[in-house]
């Protein structure tokens, strides 16, 4: 056992608590391999949503044609791009421990370019060129973000991480029952396979060690692919809806779809020719500085959940500047703009697991998957339970990274007032969209998306507005005056 960790340390590696040096490929597979699963369904998510909302419009065919290699893009760039981000090309990337990917932040205002547009080829052609267009935007505030970084002390940040893990929970929770469009929602086989999964997880966290403890979330996401094809020997794959209409229950495994997948696709360069418009550009220049807001809060949340630090000046400037290029080089390929993917840094914070090879190749098998379709199709079959029994954990551990980050300074009165009135009044506004029914378009658009958005701004125009605390020296020589 000596002369291994003597080899190893000669080979130059490293602990998977260590960003950068290199990891044996047996622990640095599983190790990333985690990531993607964690991130592959929300990776493709938005751009189905998309799609099918233009393709209502019109052109319905010619998106049917154009989707798969949409898909298969998306898994390509985000890999790419997470690659960008973990080693950077000068100022491009902020080499820190995150997972890039199709950003679901701008549904709304997508959707909403969409109708204006009237919807067919021609919107998401305008939704590609304010992409452009937005994402070189996100990449000069990236740029320029030094002086702005007074803004973003910890009590903000930390709000924005508390924030984003709140938005995410009700996702997580949606999938452990099955996926809130399934039929058979919250079904008992559902919540079991779900709560099977977060157990094993658990099990495995705190009763094991090494690399069975760090790679805690992939052994239980294949238990629940186990279970999932064990299943079907003992229950019904089907069942009947109260009109009596059959269907297949949600944890069944669509072998078939890997089995049409073909092996291998070269990636489609601009499938959609993109088109430059100001009814689109302008509400998506909006989401980018949006946008730009929630990744500082991620990089925040790694650096502290990940590393026990606060990130610096130049992780949150090159985190940025990959975000906007990011997104453009995306929307070359048709993709919609790739930002930091909130799932991953939950899956960071929970489990310390910060090395950059061990992320690469989860990067590598991104970029794999956008080569080979039947690989993708063996990750994206994944039960939305099999998922939920991780995210919840996952998006909880976020919402303790932001607890983390507002505790790393003294909790005084005034911080308490930015955290309690951000959450209260930001996100609760957000998460209830009806109260904004009476406001303009735009603000329902930037607002009402998600409770992040508000609470951001909330946070950050308190800090700004409220008067600073008194050093701890001129209080307490008024306490002895």
């Amino acid at each position: 056992m000596k002369e291994e960790i003597q080899q190893k340390e000669s080979q130059g590696y490293v602990t998977p608590y260590d960003f950068k040096g290199k990891l044996p490929w047996r622990q640095a597979v599983p190790l990333g391999l985690q990531h993607v699963l964690a991130m592959f369904v929300g990776n493709l998510t938005p751009i189905l949503i998309i799609t099918s909302a233009c393709a209502a419009g019109g052109g319905a065919e010619e998106f049917a044609q154009i989707q798969v290699a949409l898909l298969q893009n998306a898994m390509l760039v985000a890999g790419i791009v997470t690659l960008v981000q973990l080693f950077s090309v000068g100022p491009i990337g902020g080499q820190v421990p995150i997972i890039m990917g199709t950003s679901s932040g701008f549904i709304g205002v997508f959707q909403s370019v969409n109708q204006i547009m009237g919807g067919g080829i021609l919107s998401y052609g305008a939704i590609m060129g304010a992409s452009i267009v937005g994402g070189l935007f996100e990449t000069v505030l990236g740029a320029f973000l030094k002086p702005l970084r007074r803004f973003f002390p910890a009590v903000v940040t930390g709000t924005v991480v508390m924030s984003i893990g709140l938005s995410l929970i009700s996702v997580g929770v949606a999938s452990f029952g099955g996926g809130s469009s399934a039929k058979d929602y919250g079904s008992l086989e559902n919540l079991l396979i779900a709560l099977a999964v977060m157990i094993i997880i658990l099990v495995f966290k705190h009763g094991a060690k090494g690399m069975a403890s760090s790679s805690c979330i992939l052994i239980g996401i294949v238990c629940g692919y186990i279970i999932c094809a064990v299943l079907p020997f003992f229950l019904s794959p089907t069942g009947v809806t109260a009109d009596g209409v059959e269907y297949t229950k949600a944890w069944v495994l669509n072998w078939n779809k890997v089995a049409e997948a073909s092996w291998f696709a070269v990636p489609q360069l601009m499938p959609v020719k993109p088109v430059f418009d100001l009814r689109a550009i302008l509400p998506v220049a909006v989401m980018f500085i949006v946008t730009a807001v929630e990744t500082v809060g991620d990089i925040s949340g790694v650096t502290e959940g990940g590393m026990g630090r606060e990130a610096t000046d130049k992780e949150l400037s090159g985190g940025i500047i990959c975000d906007g290029l990011g997104s453009t080089f995306a929307a070359f390929f048709g993709v919609l703009p790739n930002t930091s993917f909130s799932q991953n840094v939950g899956l960071v914070t929970m489990t310390k697991i910060v090395n950059r090879t061990a992320l690469a190749f989860g990067a590598v098998f991104l970029v794999l998957c956008g080569l080979l379709p039947k690989l993708a199709a063996l990750v994206s079959i994944m039960p939305q339970s099999v998922l939920g029994g991780a995210a919840v954990i996952m998006f909880s551990s976020i919402v303790m990274s932001g607890i983390q980050l507002i505790t790393s300074d003294k909790l005084t009165p005034r911080n308490m007032t930015i955290v309690s009135v951000a959450l209260g009044l930001g996100y609760g506004m957000g998460s209830n969209t009806a109260v904004l029914a009476g406001l303009p378009q735009l603000v329902q658009l930037i607002f009402g998306g998600s409770g992040i958005v508000p609470a951001a701004f909330v946070a950050i125009l308190l800090n700004v507005l409220l008067p600073k605390d008194a050093p701890k020296e001129a209080v307490e020589a008024e306490k002895q005056a």
